[in-house]
């Protein structure tokens, strides 16, 4: 099947930033909400349309790597699945998933970048700290993926070979969880295949994690809910909708997140320019929308994580969403 991709005719307005009582900002993009039977309870925009679901799919790679042998304690499990904000904490974890397996940190082949998180950042900037391969906010995937090369026996120099044994395991797990066969692969940010799906295959594929139709996606889950913060960070924004709703959550760049209820239902956003602002606040309208989330406990994390319009140190304004 040609790949679709997402554009203007097929998005629609999903939030709106207002200042002063004037819309400053519009936010497009399109939104699925499924359940975990693959039904689709709610669209905005063309939800067949192909994207690049970057770390949204996450979930299902260590689905893969569960499946393909490799063993975690709840921590690594979530690693496996972050994007970290690069704290002490998360490198720890990491660096001793390479320790135990024995190997190091020039073992991974995810590029050298400084942490995800702007605290961490200018904190590891402040003590003169250089950015490393286990400071990119993927390394705990790419550890994961060793560990996974390892339990098959396969040569873990060409983890991120598209043929390799744990990456075919992986497009096999993105077939089966969300329905859709891969028809397109790119090269993620972090070095390791991308596999594009439609927005409604990828809210699919999350609905039936978080409804726990195996042993690893139940391993999984409980690992996230057990460990939040090891799959973004303290007061981040998944991390903070698993502590305060229960939920699976996962961001991507370029403006994805995917969200889903311990009964299987998920929403998938993908904002078109790729801005992160409207994410979490237009997945958890729909969500409430939908009666699978709490009104008033989502407004409260939405408000947590606000970012308000300031006018001359006032607050004038803020985004609103739309759907």
């Amino acid at each position: 099947m040609p790949a679709r991709p997402l554009d203007l005719d097929g998005c629609g307005e999903l939030a709106r930033l207002e200042r002063s009582g004037l819309v400053e900002s519009r936010h497009l993009g399109a939104a699925a909400v499924v359940d975990a039977s693959g039904r689709v309870l709610r669209a905005v925009g063309d939800v067949g349309a192909t994207v690049y679901p970057r770390s949204t799919l996450k979930p299902l790679q260590a689905i893969a790597m569960l499946e393909a042998g490799a063993r975690f304690t709840d921590e690594q499990l979530v690693l496996a699945s972050a994007s970290h904000c690069g704290s002490p904490a998360h490198l720890a974890v990491v660096e001793g998933m390479l320790s135990e397996d024995g190997r190091s940190p020039d073992d991974l082949q995810c590029p050298v970048d400084p942490p995800l998180g702007s605290r961490e950042r200018a904190e590891r900037r402040a003590a003169g700290l250089p950015a490393t391969r286990v400071t990119m906010n993927c390394s705990g995937k790419h550890a994961g993926f060793l560990r996974a090369s390892d339990a098959l026996g396969a040569d873990a120099r060409q983890y991120l070979h598209v043929e390799h044994p744990v990456q075919r395991r992986v497009v096999e797990t993105i077939a089966q969880w969300t329905g859709e066969a891969v028809h397109h692969t790119a090269v993620d940010g972090c070095g390791a295949p991308l596999h594009a799906t439609s927005l409604a295959a990828l809210a699919r594929g999350i609905a039936r994690v978080a409804a726990e139709e195996s042993a690893h996606a139940a391993a999984l889950t409980t690992a996230v809910r057990a460990q939040p913060w090891a799959i973004d960070g303290v007061g981040r924004a998944n991390t903070v909708v698993i502590e305060r709703l229960g939920l699976l959550a996962k961001i991507g760049a370029e403006g994805l997140v995917v969200l889903a209820t311990p009964e299987g239902v998920a929403v998938a956003v993908k904002v078109l320019d790729g801005g992160m602002r409207a994410t979490t606040p237009v997945a958890l309208a729909l969500l409430v929308a939908e009666g699978a989330v709490d009104a008033d406990a989502a407004a409260e994390v939405v408000a947590s994580l606000a970012q308000p319009v300031l006018g001359g140190g006032e607050v004038v304004g803020g985004l609103v969403v739309s759907v």
